[in-house]
């Protein structure tokens, strides 16, 4: 099945059509697509276009709110504000403090409306596709935070308190302190990376598919005596995209809070 047959209504067949075609469920191949034009062999596809448009909307929104701020805020700086307050003192604050968090407050602002902006994504019309599925937007993502805490970790604390700070070292622990450094090493240089990435592509793959499962199967059912269980499908797919709504945003939000976190470990002093 190519990814054209992604949408339910792309498709001709109906249970009860006397065709005897089969479900057309969703799959792998829901997440792939052709090129939109190719440059040498460099492929620009649908996500790569979702992702950009994303990042136009976010900087155009954030410079209509703020390009010229008011005293009184207009409707759209209080929108802006609103949001860029909830990741400072919601998230950032929370986490590393006033002080320390606020020269951190323009990045986790924008990892927190760039991750969700990808995700809404799935729900807009004719888009319809989270672009954080593609597990190489979560990773490159999770990268930058990456790079970001270790740096931050042997800049603040040098080579031998970084790895201290990296492997857990506290000599109390006397003879399970060479595992108890192994692991931490592994947990924090391959693990949380990974793990990272992993969390919110998981969620946005597996919550793209169940859309696609509804919402295929409500068109595949609309047919003779299947329309009324296509009705119940139908209502699924409804509460399966406010039910998606809510889980972007949280997963959008634990993005970052995982991100401060890494970094108020970075700068945390060892013991």
């Amino acid at each position: 099945m190519s990814s054209d047959q992604t949408l339910a209504f792309e498709t001709d067949c109906h249970i009860f059509d006397g065709t005897g075609c089969g479900f057309p469920a969703p799959g792998l191949h829901s997440f792939t697509f052709d090129p939109i034009f190719t440059v040498g062999s460099f492929e620009f596809n649908k996500p790569m276009l979702l992702a950009l448009l994303g990042t136009v909307a976010i900087v155009w929104f954030f410079w209509a709110a703020f390009g010229k701020a008011k005293v009184v805020p207009g409707k759209l700086q209080m929108i802006g504000e609103a949001g860029y307050d909830f990741v400072r003192k919601g998230i950032v604050y929370e986490t590393l403090g006033k002080k320390e968090g606020e020269k951190y407050v323009p990045l986790m602002v924008s990892l927190f409306f760039f991750v969700w902006i990808m995700n809404l994504w799935s729900i807009v019309p004719v888009a319809q596709f989270p672009v954080t599925s593609i597990i190489a937007f979560p990773a490159a993502l999770a990268l930058v935070v990456y790079v970001l805490w270790m740096y931050l970790t042997f800049s603040k604390h040098g080579f031998v308190g970084g790895m201290k700070n990296i492997t857990g070292y506290d000599k109390s622990l006397g003879g399970v302190l060479p595992l108890v450094m192994f692991l931490e090493f592994m947990s924090n240089v391959f693990v949380r990376p990974f793990t990272h990435a992993v969390r919110l592509f998981a969620n946005m793959f597996a919550g793209h598919l169940l859309l696609l499962m509804f919402t295929i199967a409500s068109w595949y059912l609309l047919n003779g005596i299947g329309i009324a269980y296509a009705g119940v499908s139908f209502v699924l797919t409804i509460v399966m995209t406010a039910f998606e709504l809510f889980i972007q945003a949280v997963q959008a939000y634990v993005f970052v809070l995982l991100a401060a976190t890494y970094v108020q470990g970075a700068l945390a002093e060892h013991h």
